[in-house]
């Protein structure tokens, strides 16, 4: 088996997907345990596993090449889209700070604007969502038993 380098790019990816909290953290609710290993409380987040376990368990859950190569095509294409949207986010957030800074704020406007905010994560949800999705499906039922054992036995 040929094992090609993890190019920077993706290697980032990785990392802000590590890295950074659950989406449920970001609207102000807890983080689900399964974020940090222990036995999941969230009942979908414990039906999905995110890139970086497979990956510093390859070997232990006999990832064979095809697979690599499929999880890899599933986070380049991710890596396209995120980027793209964390920056619409971000300028449709700042809009919204303007409108709120406002001595008297324009309600209609703050509202709408905050639609376009909500919109926009909830289509970042959905890109990650789709992402742990179709990378579980390109795991075996022994693969997928072998995680849930894996994150049960991560304090």
């Amino acid at each position: 088996m040929i094992r090609r380098p993890i190019g920077r790019p993706l290697f980032y990816l990785l990392a802000v997907l590590a890295l950074s909290p659950p989406v449920a953290a970001q609207e102000g609710q807890k983080p689900s345990p399964a974020a940090h290993g222990t036995q999941p409380s969230d009942p979908i987040g414990g039906k999905l596993f995110p890139p970086e376990l497979i990956m510093s368990h390859q070997a232990d859950l006999g990832i064979d090449e095809r697979q690599r190569d499929a999880i890899l095509k599933e986070l380049e294409r991710a890596q396209a889209q995120f980027p793209r949207l964390q920056w619409q986010l971000q300028a449709a957030t700042e809009q919204l700070s303007s409108l709120l800074d406002a001595p008297r704020i324009d309600e209609a406007k703050a509202l709408a604007q905050a639609g376009e905010v909500m919109k926009l994560e909830t289509e970042i949800k959905k890109a990650h969502l789709g992402l742990l999705i179709r990378i579980r499906n390109l795991l075996t039922d022994a693969q997928r038993s072998k995680l849930l054992e894996l994150r049960r036995a991560t304090p």
